[in-house]
């Protein structure tokens, strides 16, 4: 899989992209969240460079991944550490929960790679639901601690 700097604009747009295909699929509410949000706009990606980023990631995943029981590709913890680890700044951090559950959250369905993803995120970072707030604003890059 390949990588990207820390806390850039490519770094965070992965991030939203791996819990767009968590559940195995891409998901038209989860478009719509994405679109309501705001969220390529608050990453400061153009849609043609976030979905440039996404189109990446499917390749990547294509590579690395392998297939939950249902068929679905999944990513392995190794892997979610990976993504997990280009984000650093704290601030960012909780950013980047909150449009992961944004997104997560937009079938009202959670579903094993989902909560994986979502749990590992939480775990790694250190942060806990109450943390996430929900702030929509872009963000300035770099982003400050």
């Amino acid at each position: 899989m390949r990588s990207y700097n820390v806390d850039t604009p490519k770094a965070l747009a992965r991030i939203i992209a791996a819990a767009m295909l968590a559940d195995g699929g891409l998901d038209s509410t989860e478009l719509d969240s994405l679109a309501r949000k705001g969220i390529v706009f608050r990453i400061g990606m153009s849609e043609e460079d976030f979905d440039g980023v996404v189109q990446e990631f499917c390749e990547d995943v294509q590579l690395v991944s392998l297939r939950d029981p249902g068929g679905h590709l999944a990513l392995d913890r190794a892997t979610i550490d990976q993504l997990l680890s280009e984000i650093g700044s704290p601030k960012l951090q909780i950013t980047a929960l909150g449009m992961m559950l944004d997104i997560i959250g937009a079938d009202a369905r959670l579903n094993p790679g989902e909560l994986t993803l979502v749990s590992q995120a939480m775990t790694r970072w250190g942060l806990e639901l109450h943390a996430v707030s929900s702030h929509r604003e872009p963000i300035n890059w770099p982003p400050k601690a």
